[in-house]
């Protein structure tokens, strides 16, 4: 085990800050490596979890009055309170100085990513992320790109560098380390809305089971 290996770097509440990259409604329909829908469903979950483990989230788009299309609306409503860094023309975010500083102003040092597309503003940042010292998780199904082999290309590249391949639903359990810890109570309403939909159906079929008959 090295400094760098599980659990020894576990992501942890106090540690980590989340990074939205270009969630934008014109770049969500490029995407065909997964589900469009499901890619949404993830990325609404990774906002909510970060808002119940108290997550610095840092959200930016790339030429958002252009063909890129505007943030996600479901997402800037989620996110009332989180100014957007708005790139003119920066491709890799860390390129864009309002982005830089604001991630260096969290005083964190764990950082999740998470955009479209998965091969460029995901790559892109995540590397540049590793270069300035950061322990970085990409989170590839909050992520989406054109195609499923720009899709690896990217996982390896990032993999190659450093950077931990992540999913929601782990980087969720990573956080919250017990159930019975701060989140926990919100973690399973998450899953069962986005992440995990079928979570939702086991637990109405377990709640309408009957009582069993006492002994």
């Amino acid at each position: 085990m090295t400094a760098n290996t599980y659990p020894a770097a576990r992501l942890d509440r106090k540690r980590a800050a989340l990074l939205l990259v270009d969630h934008q409604v014109g770049l969500l329909l490029g995407v065909h490596d997964h589900d469009q829908e499901e890619l949404r469903r993830n990325v609404l979950a990774l906002a909510k979890i970060a808002k119940a483990q108290d997550l610095p989230v840092i959200v930016t788009t790339s030429a958002d009055e252009g063909a890129n299309g505007r943030l996600l609306p479901e997402l800037q409503a989620l996110l009332p309170g989180v100014r957007v860094v708005r790139r003119p023309g920066e491709i890799d975010a860390f390129g864009n100085a309002e982005f830089e500083a604001a991630v260096r102003a969290t005083g964190r040092d764990q950082l999740i990513v998470a955009g479209i597309s998965t091969d460029v503003c995901v790559a892109f940042a995540a590397l540049s992320g590793v270069a300035k010292g950061y322990q970085v998780h990409a989170v590839l199904d909050a992520s989406g790109t054109w195609n499923a082999l720009a899709s690896q290309a990217a996982a390896l590249r990032m993999q190659a560098a450093g950077v931990v391949l992540n999913s929601t639903v782990a980087v969720a359990a990573e956080l919250l380390h017990d159930w019975r810890e701060q989140g926990g109570a919100e973690l399973a309403g998450i899953f069962a809305e986005h992440a995990l939909p079928f979570y939702g159906s086991l637990v109405s079929f377990v709640a309408s089971q009957p009582e069993p008959a006492g002994v």
